[in-house]
């Protein structure tokens, strides 16, 4: 019990000194903000994992990082949060180092994040069902 709420006022401590430039330049500041970060993530916060999520994936140094980014971004967009439901609508569409572009996939996702009020989701949903009436193909369909 004691451990959570430590965990809780640590992640809201970092959630408001991330606002905060100098500190985030510093090597150490910032990895005393990850780790805050991560531990809220891994309690299964979704808010935590969607904030996360969305440091990892479009900042995170190296594979890994960004690996792990997609995986918690997931997680939260299961749970419902629409932003990280919108952004791995438009990761699944694109594809990524380790899965092919899955447009099936990529409307689940849209759908959770129209669900959950996400004001463009419906528009990608629209352009996604336009281009599949036109005969859209993604590059992985290519013929030999």
């Amino acid at each position: 019990m004691f451990l959570q709420l430590k965990t809780r006022v640590g992640y809201w401590l970092a959630r408001r000194l991330f606002h905060w430039s100098w500190f985030v330049r510093q090597p150490r500041g910032w990895s005393w903000l990850e780790g805050q970060f991560a531990l809220m993530a891994n309690l299964g916060d979704v808010g935590a994992q969607s904030f996360y999520g969305h440091i990892l994936t479009f900042r995170g140094v190296g594979l890994g990082a960004r690996e792990e980014g997609v995986r918690l971004l997931r997680l939260a967009a299961l749970a419902g949060d629409g932003k990280a439901a919108y952004q791995i609508g438009v990761i699944s569409l694109a594809g990524t180092p380790s899965r092919a572009p899955d447009p099936a996939e990529a409307a689940r996702f849209w759908t959770i994040a129209a669900k959950a009020g996400h004001p463009l989701a419906p528009i990608k949903l629209e352009e996604l069902a336009s281009r599949n009436a036109t005969g859209f193909t993604d590059s992985s369909d290519k013929s030999t």
